[in-house]
């Protein structure tokens, strides 16, 4: 090869020059100075030795295929992330044990390690990192202990839950308690409006204190604020399941989003949620209470309904979540998983000795159902409320359905207003996940009363006739025994379009019970007879005549109803009807949406 360069290089120049271009292309160089025809230095090549070839850059080891290892830059950012993983001061982890509660990245821990679920990636780890880190842009030097902000106190992952892919929240309560500020308001939005593309349920691991009041500016009230929050969640609503486990204190602003979620689980001895705290309740109203009386568990169970269900402890709470997500499917366009079936817990032969044939004698409902749905299948929600009504997911021959049962175990199995909104919402989330529902039907219908009529017995009936209006969801309905006044409308009879009415032999379908009934038509007729004796006479008649006009025989006998059923196979009638309508269509009259609920 020859190369010619400018004249005025001594020697030492070009013999350097030439052998390095001698060494890079792999042959001898002559080398001229300026116009000189002579080379001045000329770098031959040896050959090489026996056995060797000649060196080919092209074959030279490439930096990936050389044994490379970490640099300096990449150990100062493992250090980074390890320092975020540590959370909050240590003395708050320190509280944390003292409560009982885990760490959150031990609990991510507990959630996602093993049992064919794990956390894939998270998103987020840095947020606020400038605000708080030695080495972070905008800090000078570490604020104190005090004023770590990992993540900004808010972890936001996708993640495989009993191998499901979902999207998952959890607030660090070691962070600020975990409130809410505006870089984790930001990771919670980005991660609703991720789960509204791909269509996975969402878990929120919630230990919130609420809006980190004196870091406001910048998240309370912006368009894309935490008030987005709740409009992420209402667009999620129906779309996929939004799961919510209350681990601490979750006040005011974050109150709002166990109560969106569809399914809402409290921890006993920690769990809280309140729309103020009992210091503002104080101030505001003077009323001295603590956390658990204002909102505690037992509140939400008993009282207002907020709480589906309570967990023991944090290990609890997982098993219960576990359970749960078996009955539903991954958004409103799959159908909820089925699996392999198995025996009632007991015998279908028991049903009939269960059901008085005495209308207003009182037994446990869950003795039916034990006898009908998969064993081990029966998962109630919201036990403690409104418990003339049973709410609860179970399987029948493998199939998840939804239960609404009444119990006349409780209050004869009246339906009172709190009962009334708890059927509401559970067959209206059922239908938006695509859960059949089965109603078993025992009731003497709304409770009448001052009382009611001012808890709302109207509004709330309406909702619940409404939601079995409404719902599209393949439907099977069991008068069990007595179906009296508009208890029948609610309880998905003839008129709200199941795909069958079936009777077992003790039902009975009236506008009122024989009792009511008597002493509505015939009182006068009946204080008109002074013998004591032929008086009971008469009146044990006309009961007869009237329960013999009102018996499941004359309802199959007009039509009213599709089939009278003998007890020990109403599970085997079940799942044939529902295995039959499994893909049946139905639609609603084209409107932009009602206006009842």
């Amino acid at each position: 090869m020859r190369v010619r360069i400018a004249a005025g290089a001594d020697d030492d120049e070009a013999a350097a020059i030439a052998a390095a271009l001698a060494g890079h292309v792999g042959e001898t160089v002559e080398l001229f100075l300026g116009d000189e025809t002579e080379p001045a230095v000329v770098h031959e090549i040896e050959p090489p030795a026996d056995g060797e070839s000649a060196a080919d850059p092209e074959t030279e080891p490439t930096a990936a295929e050389r044994d490379l290892g970490p640099t300096e830059r990449e150990a100062r950012l493992w250090d980074e992330i390890e320092d975020i993983l540590e959370g909050g001061p240590e003395k708050y982890k320190t509280q944390l044990s003292e409560e009982g509660k885990l760490f959150v990245r031990d609990r991510l821990e507990l959630w996602f390690a093993g049992n064919d679920s794990e956390v894939h990636f998270e998103d987020g780890r840095f947020a606020a990192f400038d605000d708080w880190h030695p080495s972070g842009a905008n800090t000078d030097e570490d604020g104190g202990d005090g004023d770590r902000l990992p993540a900004d106190g808010l972890i936001t992952a996708a993640a495989t839950f009993e191998g499901r892919d979902l999207h998952v929240m959890a607030n660090d309560y070691t962070v600020k308690r975990g409130s809410m500020a505006a870089k984790g308001v930001e990771k919670f939005l980005r991660m609703q409006q991720r789960a509204l593309k791909t269509g996975n349920p969402v878990l929120y691991l919630m230990d919130s204190s609420g809006g980190r009041i004196d870091q406001q500016t910048g998240f309370f009230a912006n368009r894309e604020g935490i008030g987005k929050y709740y409009y992420n969640h209402s667009m999620l609503s129906g779309r996929v399941p939004q799961i919510c486990v209350l681990y601490g204190p979750s006040i005011a602003g974050a109150a709002y989003t166990p109560v969106f979620a569809d399914f809402t689980i409290m921890v006993e001895g920690m769990s809280a949620m309140a729309i103020a705290s009992p210091r503002m309740v104080q101030m505001v109203t003077g009323e001295d209470i603590d956390l658990q009386e204002l909102g505690g568990p037992a509140v939400h169970m008993q009282e207002s309904g907020s709480a589906d269900l309570i967990a023991d402890d944090e290990e609890h709470a997982r098993e219960l979540v576990a359970r749960l997500i078996t009955y539903l499917p991954d958004n409103a366009d799959e159908k909820p998983p089925r699996r392999e079936p198995t025996e009632p817990a007991n015998s279908p032969d028991g049903i009939d000795a269960i059901v008085p044939q005495q209308p207003n004698k009182g037994y446990d409902m869950t003795d039916v159902i034990d006898r009908i749905v998969d064993a081990g299948s029966y998962f109630e929600l919201r036990p403690d409320y409104g418990q003339e009504i049973l709410t609860a997911y179970a399987r029948i021959d493998g199939r998840p359905i939804g239960i609404v049962a009444n119990q006349p175990a409780h209050r004869a199995g009246a339906i009172f207003p709190d009962a009334a909104e708890k059927a509401a919402e559970f067959i209206w989330k059922s239908d938006a996940f695509n859960i059949p529902l089965l109603y078993l039907c025992d009731t003497p219908g709304f409770m009448a009363g001052s009382q009611v009529e001012k808890d709302g017995i109207l509004e709330q009936g309406k909702k619940m006739i409404y939601a079995t209006s409404s719902a599209t969801v393949p439907k099977q309905t069991v008068v069990v025994r007595k179906a009296y006044g508009a208890g029948i409308y609610a309880m998905g009879g003839p008129a709200y379009d199941p795909e069958s009415v079936v009777g077992l032999p003790s039902g009975e379908i009236a506008i009122m019970g024989p009792e009511a009934a008597i002493n509505a038509v015939y009182a006068r007729k009946l204080s008109e007879i002074d013998d004591p004796e032929e008086r009971e006479r008469t009146e044990a008649q006309l009961r007869a005549e009237y329960r013999e006009d009102i018996d499941v025989h004359r309802m199959a006998s007009e039509v009213v109803i599709d089939e009278i059923v003998p007890p020990s196979t109403l599970r085997a009638e079940l799942a044939a009807r529902f295995d039959f309508y499994e893909d049946i269509e139905k639609s609603l009259p084209d409107k932009k949406h009602g206006t009842i609920l």
